[in-house]
């Protein structure tokens, strides 16, 4: 099997590179830091091949595709994206547009592409690493959230879509909650809640992809609070969310 992951030089993507190699499956890896690529791939045993571009223009996506679809693919992992804390109108307008190209647009258009390859030959699996942030809104990040509320629900669009088409491809969305990784650093924030760890995350989201879980929500503090989201009125929801960013920013509420 042969997995093509983007955002592949840190955190989640770079552990899942790790893994899928423990599960000798060769790699095709993407991401806009070269040499963290060459130092993936000088400490893997399987065929390695390594991908500098930035996914945050849209002909870069095109071109992505172009170069591998003949590479027999098995595994799409949309993994590339990054967050900004902030109050709406104070964060930056062309940073938030940079991050929706690379968190649905790139999403999208890889999604869809190599989609319609693997409806072809009626198997492969694709995973889009989303956010448990997915299922709400979040004032203070409010465009990240957005961005993954849109992966998140097109992915089980789609996975729908195939159940009904009796489809033997894979699509799923990965839920995590916190992670330890340098989104923080990114974002200028910092998390207010206990991390999980890329390795944890990474090894759960592909066994169960394998699997062929629509959702794949890591720990089970993350389950509870997903379902405590669906009984929670949603001005209580917000005002939460509101404090939780808040926390992550350093700021005390009274």
């Amino acid at each position: 099997m042969k997995a093509l992951i983007t955002g592949a030089s840190s955190g989640i993507g770079k552990s899942m590179c790790y893994y899928l190699a423990s599960k000798n499956i060769d790699l095709i890896l993407v991401a806009r830091s070269k040499d963290e690529l060459e130092k993936i791939k000088s400490e893997v045993s399987v065929n390695t091949e390594i991908i500098n571009m930035d996914l945050q223009v849209q002909d870069n996506l095109f071109k992505l595709y172009d170069l591998c679809k003949d590479k027999d693919i098995d595994i799409l992992i949309n993994n590339a994206g990054f967050g900004l804390f902030g109050l709406f109108q104070e964060t930056d307008l062309f940073r938030e547009l940079e991050m929706i190209d690379l968190n649905i647009k790139a999403y999208h258009i890889l999604t869809k592409l190599f989609l319609r390859d693997f409806i072809k030959k009626d198997s492969g699996y694709i995973l889009n690493v989303a956010s448990s942030a997915g299922f709400m809104a979040g004032p203070r990040l409010s465009t990240y959230y957005a961005t993954k509320n849109y992966v998140l629900k097109l992915t089980m669009a789609i996975n729908e879509e195939l159940k009904k088409e009796h489809s033997n491809v894979v699509v799923s969305a990965l839920c995590p909650g916190p992670v330890n990784t340098n989104f923080n650093k990114v974002a200028h924030g910092e998390f207010s809640i206990k991390e999980a760890s890329p390795d944890y995350v990474a090894k759960y989201g592909i066994d169960k992809l394998f699997k062929k879980k629509m959702l794949i929500i890591p720990t089970l503090r993350i389950k509870l609070g997903i379902f405590l989201l669906r009984i929670t009125p949603y001005r209580l929801q917000l005002h939460f969310s509101y404090y939780i960013q808040g926390k992550k920013l350093g700021i005390k509420h009274e």
